[in-house]
């Protein structure tokens, strides 16, 4: 397994990206009014898919690995109603390893007595995302015909739809072939994150997020496994910039200038750049 360094350029039309619980759900936004979204949001909607064996996206690609996947290798840690004391002594017996997709790829926090030497950094890290511009967030209050409030003859939901009327948002990712020897995880575990990413938005939409997509989804994988260039100046190199009013809100995909590919001195040290939104879709067309 090489180092890897990833980009997602994720672009929101009308929708919340990423609720924040201390402001009623608004969409995250720091003090410069960028928007924010967070990298725990976005490994949830991975594990989703994954843990979903009845889903169509493990279906999908399931069968696209030689030999195929086998469900018993690709459990989720981060699972609601997980049953602790099973997985300590499946730490405790060696199991643990083999079973849970996540804790090979994202790491796992196990702190109890006689088990911190499974507390393990993952081998790929998420940064935060960012919006490329300042965002513009919309408000409005939201009904439905019946009525769930006393003497009241309509449902009320004051200011209850919180969405981004439009952004570009940049995510890095890194893959650190480093920790792997730690957590187990190898270069499948790898390929099925890569294959599964793409799906993360799309397959996950919601009634408050129902209009979010990866524009692109660039992986480049260096030339050894403690890389061959600059993280830095790969993600720079990757993302796009605001073509006129850096510092006021888009109104569409046009407003941007996207790179397409690496320069000449950074291409010549990797091996190679990839779009695995490209990748999706030209399997599909075949």
């Amino acid at each position: 397994m090489h180092r890897g360094t990833g980009l997602l350029v994720i672009e929101v039309i009308g929708s919340n990206p990423n609720g924040d619980p201390d402001r009623e759900s608004d969409p995250r936004v720091r003090p410069d009014e960028r928007g924010e979204i967070s990298p725990v949001s976005l490994k949830r909607k991975i594990r989703d898919l994954i843990e979903d064996k009845e889903g169509i996206v493990w279906k999908e690609i399931r069968g696209k690995f030689q030999p195929e996947l086998d469900p018993a290798h690709f459990a989720i840690l981060e699972s609601r109603g997980r049953d602790r004391e099973a997985i300590k002594k499946e730490i405790a017996d060696g199991t643990f390893t083999n079973k849970y997709w996540d804790g090979r790829v994202f790491g796992n926090t196990f702190l109890e007595d006689k088990l911190s030497d499974h507390i393990r950094c993952g081998v790929v890290q998420f940064g935060l995302g960012l919006s490329i511009a300042p965002v513009r967030v919309e408000r409005m209050t939201t009904t439905n015909k019946s009525g769930v409030q006393e003497g009241k003859d309509r449902g009320m939901a004051p200011l209850g739809f919180r969405v981004v009327e439009h952004a570009v948002y940049t995510m890095p990712f890194y893959v650190n072939a480093s920790a792997a020897r730690k957590t187990g995880c190898t270069k499948r575990d790898i390929e099925v994150l890569q294959a599964v990413l793409p799906f993360a938005y799309s397959q996950t939409a919601s009634y408050v997020r129902n209009t979010v997509e990866i524009r692109h989804a660039w992986y480049v994988e260096h030339k050894s496994p403690l890389g061959s260039v600059g993280d830095f100046a790969i993600v720079d190199a990757l993302r796009p910039g605001k073509k006129t009013d850096p510092d006021l809100p888009s109104t569409s995909w046009r407003d941007y200038d996207v790179p397409a590919k690496l320069p000449d001195e950074i291409a010549a040290r990797v091996s190679g750049l990839r779009d695995l939104m490209s990748e999706v879709y030209a399997a599909v067309g075949a």
